[in-house]
């Protein structure tokens, strides 16, 4: 039945926040406001097709704000009750990375609040009203919970400098309502895009080649010590397992960088762990010693196999860890044990400077060699020479932060006009969660090139390394900015010229797609710094673990990534972040990324590899059997992921045992949520209409289900070796007579479908084919990789 639109009307009287006459928010002040939702289409940069959109559901809509009694640049404004409403909500819990929240009371919400999604079964089934804090000027917002008025919702507009002011704040966040909560929150952001026209919205903008390509990240296999030979050394292990990588991403450690104290134009030596890096800056745009020093043809004349400890690197990374080990107990230690822990420590640090030059001078000895004189050096002839080696590697992306490095850029670097900056943290920071990037990053300040030359800054850094056939970067750090902006017009302003910065770099230097975003997850950047970004990390990093911590956390890093998806998938192509194929919970984390829509990438230590299990997640060739959609939690339960292939694919994961706990400000474990789980699946879990092209399928009468551990048909169609069997297939077409059907299928091993009848014969690629068919109509073939055709068959099904 079409809803008419007074049924989502938005009235705030007599102290009321309702919506077709239910109240949402009760005990409204009066100096809050809501205004109709209105745009001029003439002075919007958005499509046509958005502006259209945006028309119709206008009605649905509303802006709501509120203004302070006198002008501030933080101004916090009750703007009602909740109590007794079943919400969903994300918030920022570190600085960079946000999660979920559930509750059905004011108290129950987080500070940083980034949206909140409230139950409105008055409406409807599916009833809902979504809670969007926008971008007034120079001023962002956030929602918080009420410190003195019990269940009280707080809606927070602030600048970030006492020198922006403002009080009127009549626009600062956005409402809508409807009856479909995916649908709700697309035409909020729709709605929010023609109203701010700040950003782009994913559909308007292109992926980069890597988004639907398998990869190799560099960090967990070297953390800060990574090198050209180990580099190649991972490249070669995937490559001939028969697992291509077709891009790597370079990660933190090739970068000219240094500490204040030490000598200006040089590396800091002997950083290792994540952490001791956080305090350096940039002394330079180019490559660090480590790669500055590669010769061309090095490694083709005397590839790593023949020289290089590929062990070499974990055991730097251990040796350092039990550094850091003893650095932590002495901060608890009793004074009795100081001098034994002492020695210990000034004993691990011998030995870890021994490994470091047992490293470096198996390097050295490489570059002593004879070889031919001339040609590139440094980062440009690694990667001519990389590519020379593994053709198929397409891609080869860098790390960055987005001041340069953590620390930003050291002063003096380049002709750059470079300040120090001492970083401050938002008062709405207070309740987030303790976090070692934050601490050094206060301790050492930030080296801010002033936004005047940020274009300059990203134009000298990605020129060069695009010169050198870098393709991408991956942008880390991101909301640092937020941190220094007290002097340079408040967060907006500063977040707006350096993002301009560097949506024009990534334009002119990486073909306009060539960035990954990274600790990025707060609603100034997605609203402000994504007009070019197309890809941007879906949750907080990877974490091992140790003990139960290498369970738990692997369900928060499905959590995180499912949820945040529902916002960050407006904007951007969710990237479910790296793994590693051999670690305890890596078949867990392998169906997460089948179903996650998301590049599939691992961190694997050199030698430390599942290739059986890569092989389910990749092709031959290094491409992965595509999607039509990224993951997104269920709605009937929202804990089932589920994505559209060419077929469909639900994942059901059991994410108990850890959670965000307010009294401790901390992500933790809960012992006795350890449990098994039982529940159903059903078609009904997929939003069908999240699609065009698979709307239709919702009022399907039969539908055919394939259980990938148990083998049990349902039924099945597609490559059931892979995890996204359904993903495999690039076309069925069906005679016009029924008698027969031909099936394209990409990949090799056993293609199921199902047939209620046996077929009378079966051809792969125009030859005679073997085929079984039995109990449940399960239809089964052989099929093998067909390089001359990028793997695809044509299996065609007679009856």
């Amino acid at each position: 039945m079409a809803s008419s639109s007074s049924q989502f009307a938005f009235s705030l009287h007599d102290g009321s926040l309702t919506v077709g006459g239910t109240v949402l928010l009760s005990g409204v002040p009066s100096n809050v406001a809501l205004s109709p939702f209105q745009f001029d289409p003439s002075s919007s940069d958005a499509p046509a097709h958005l502006l259209e959109q945006a028309t119709a559901a206008a009605g649905r809509g509303a802006f709501l704000g509120f203004t302070a009694p006198a002008a501030t640049d933080r101004a916090p404004c009750r703007i009602g009750l909740l109590a007794g409403r079943r919400f969903l909500s994300v918030f920022r819990f570190k600085t960079w990375w946000s999660t979920m929240r559930a509750g059905d009371r004011g108290r129950d919400v987080q500070p940083e609040t980034q949206w909140v999604l409230l139950d409105a079964p008055e409406l409807g089934p599916g009833g809902c009203v979504f809670v969007l804090p926008l971008v007034q000027g120079s001023f962002r917002s956030a929602i918080f919970p009420s410190e003195d008025v019990e269940d009280g919702l707080v809606l927070c507009a602030e600048s970030g400098s006492p020198a922006v002011t403002g009080s009127d704040f009549r626009r600062i966040a956005y409402v809508h309502a409807g009856t479909d909560p995916y649908k709700v929150m697309r035409e909020a952001y729709v709605a929010a895009r023609v109203h701010l026209g700040t950003f782009k919205l994913i559909e308007e903008k292109a992926l980069p080649p890597m988004a639907e390509r398998f990869g190799w990240c560099t960090w967990d296999a070297f953390y800060l010590t990574v090198d050209p030979a180990g580099v190649w050394q991972g490249v070669a292990e995937f490559t001939d397992a028969g697992v291509p990588p077709r891009f790597v991403v370079i990660d933190d450690g090739w970068q000219s960088a240094n500490r204040d104290d030490d000598p200006p134009h040089a590396d800091t030596p002997g950083l290792v762990l994540c952490g001791e890096q956080m305090t350096a800056r940039l002394y330079g745009f180019d490559e660090g010693e480590r790669f500055r020093r590669y010769r061309e043809g090095d490694l083709l004349r005397c590839p790593p196999e023949l020289f290089y400890d590929k062990n070499l690197p974990k055991t730097v990374v251990r040796k350092a860890c039990e550094i850091e080990g003893i650095v932590n107990a002495r901060k608890k230690a009793a004074a009795t044990e100081m001098s034994s822990l002492d020695a210990k420590l000034e004993q691990l640090r011998r030995e870890l400077e021994q490994l470091l030059a047992k490293s470096a001078d198996v390097l050295e000895k490489l570059r002593n060699r004879d070889g031919g004189d001339g040609g590139e050096v440094g980062l440009k002839a690694f990667l001519k020479d990389m590519r020379q080696k593994f053709p198929s590697l397409d891609d080869v992306y860098v790390w960055q932060a987005l001041c340069g490095a953590w620390g930003g850029v050291r002063p003096g670097t380049a002709a750059l006009d470079t300040v120090v900056e001492a970083a401050r943290l938002s008062p709405g920071l207070a309740g987030t969660m303790d976090d070692l990037a934050v601490d050094r990053i206060v301790e050492g300040g930030i080296g801010l090139v002033q936004p005047q030359h940020a274009g300059k800054l990203y134009d000298a850094m990605h020129s060069y390394l695009a010169g050198a056939g870098v393709t991408g970067v991956k942008v880390d750090v991101i909301n640092t900015l937020e941190y220094v902006c007290a002097e340079h017009g408040g967060r907006v302003e500063l977040a707006k010229a350096y993002y301009a910065g560097l949506s024009d770099s990534i334009a002119a230097n990486f073909e306009g797609t060539g960035i990954i975003a990274s600790m990025e997850q707060c609603n100034d950047f997605f609203f402000l710094g994504t007009r070019q970004v197309a890809m941007a990390r879906a949750g907080d990093d990877f974490w091992l673990g140790n003990g139960d911590d290498a369970y738990w956390l692997q369900g928060v890093h499905m959590v995180n990534c499912s949820y945040n998806s529902l916002w960050m998938g407006q904007f951007v192509r969710p990237d479910w972040d790296m793994f590693q194929s051999d670690h305890v919970c890596a078949a867990f984390h392998a169906a997460s990324r089948a179903v996650s829509g998301s590049p599939i990438y691992v961190s694997d230590s050199l030698g430390c590899h599942d290739f059986a299990l890569l092989k389910t997640l990749v092709f031959p060739d290094g491409t992965l059997p595509l999607c039509l959609h990224y993951a997104l939690p269920s709605s009937r339960t929202l804990s089932r992921i589920r994505r559209l292939s060419s077929r469909c694919v639900i994942g059901a994961f059991n994410c108990q045992g850890a959670g965000w706990d307010p009294a401790e400000r901390r992500i933790r474990g809960h012992a006795h949520c350890y449990k098994p789980v039982s529940g159903e699946v059903h078609p009904t879990d997929v939003e069908w209409g999240q699609r065009e092209e698979t709307a239709a399928m919702a009022d399907a009468a039969e539908f055919a289900v394939y259980k990938h551990h148990s083998g049990e048909l349902f039924a099945s169609l597609g490559v059931v070796d892979m995890l996204n069997c359904g993903g495999t297939i690039a076309d069925v077409v069906v005679g016009a007579d029924g008698a027969e059907v031909m099936v394209k299928v990409k990949g090799a091993g056993r293609l199921e479908v199902y047939s209620s009848t046996r077929p009378e014969r079966c051809t792969v690629d125009g030859s005679e084919a073997a085929f079984e068919w039995g109990v449940g109509g399960k239809l089964e073939v052989a099929v093998s990789w067909n390089k001359d055709k990028e793997g695809v068959s044509e299996v065609v099904f007679s009856y």
